[in-house]
This record gives C-alpha cells, sequence and structure tokens, in this order.
C-alpha cells in the first residue's frame, strides 16, 4: 500500500522509470500519442486560460503541443511557485516564452497573474481513480484545492501508473478529471 511513508520510495521509483522511458526509442511515438490524446480533450472543454507547465525530467511537452493547436481566443499560463509562503499562481504566458525561473528554479514568466479554467498537471505517478503523486512539495494540491471550479488534466506515462488497490489517499489528494497519456484518456470523476 502506498502510504505517506513509503511515497517517497514510489516517487524516486516513477522518476527513474520515466526519465529512462524518456531515453526509449518509443518516446518520440508516444509523445505524438499523448499529444492526439490532449488536443482531444481540450478541444471538448474549450478552455478559456489553460494552465500548462513547463517539462521537467521526462514529463510529457504540453507546452509545445497545446501551443500548435491554435487555439484562437485562448490564453495560455505557468505556475510561478514561492517558497515562503509555500504557494503557487499562474501568470499569463500566451505571447511570451519562460524569461524567469520561479523560486524552485522552474521556468515561469513575469506575466500577469490569472487564474485559469483549465490547468494541465505533471505526474510522476498516478491512479485509474484519478489520484496523482507529484514532486511532493504539495503546490498543485494547495493550488487545486483552493480553486475546485477548475477542470485539472494530468498528464502521465502509463509506466508510471500506480494500481488503485495500492494506494492510500491523503487528506489533501483530490481526483483530477482525467488522466491523459500515451494509450488514451482516463475519465476520473
Amino acid at each position: 500500500m502506498v502510504n505517506a511513508q513509503s511515497r517517497a520510495e514510489v516517487r524516486r521509483n516513477l522518476l527513474a522509470q520515466r526519465e529512462a522511458f524518456a531515453l526509449h526509442s518509443d518516446f518520440a511515438v508516444a509523445q505524438t500519442s499523448l499529444g492526439a490524446f490532449l488536443q482531444q480533450v481540450l478541444r471538448q472543454l474549450t478552455p478559456r486560460c489553460l494552465g500548462m507547465y513547463w517539462p521537467l525530467r521526462g514529463e510529457f511537452d504540453a507546452f509545445e503541443c497545446v501551443r500548435a493547436m491554435e487555439i484562437s481566443g485562448i490564453l495560455f499560463a505557468l505556475p510561478f511557485a514561492q517558497r515562503q509562503p509555500v504557494q503557487m499562481h499562474y501568470r499569463d504566458c500566451t505571447d511570451r516564452t519562460p524569461d524567469v525561473r520561479d523560486e524552485c528554479g522552474i521556468p515561469s514568466v513575469q506575466g500577469t497573474m490569472v487564474v485559469p479554467d483549465t490547468v494541465l498537471v505533471p505526474c510522476v505517478g498516478y491512479t485509474r481513480s484519478g489520484h496523482r503523486l507529484g514532486y511532493g512539495a504539495g503546490y498543485f494540491d494547495r493550488w487545486l484545492s483552493a480553486h475546485p471550479h477548475v477542470t485539472a488534466i494530468g498528464v502521465a506515462w502509463s509506466c508510471t501508473e500506480i494500481p488503485t488497490t495500492d494506494w492510500e489517499p491523503q487528506s489533501h489528494d483530490k481526483a483530477l478529471a482525467f488522466i491523459v497519456n500515451e494509450h488514451g484518456v482516463l475519465h476520473c470523476d
């Protein structure tokens, strides 16, 4: 059972799996496949403002995939994390690329603060019930709790799935609306 004590070990193992997968010859095919499924979901949702993330450590490059869709009128935003107090907000990046790093060293922008109606959430691991394992600092969990009206879409590789029977949600774990991987879309609500 993945509980609070074992999450750090599971996280390390899943990150290693994801990084190894990113070096595999099938990675480019998986990127294309996941991108097609993600574009399908976004066309159905038609967000007005889409919260993105900058890809790190073998994550899917949603930034390039979604911006290539040329959805008219949509705003794009990137998160900006602060260490003290621990919080995250989104900044408009519609017409710009990262020009600063947040307090965690992740590329972001100096844009105006916005609140997206739909956000893409990178997953270190996920369950079919929509729970995600992140990097462990709780930035996305806090932001999603403060914005329950937002549609949250987890983005992950299938090799990082955690069996639901092995997952013990914590009180702050909120299920995402969708999980998108290279094999399809999981509706989790």
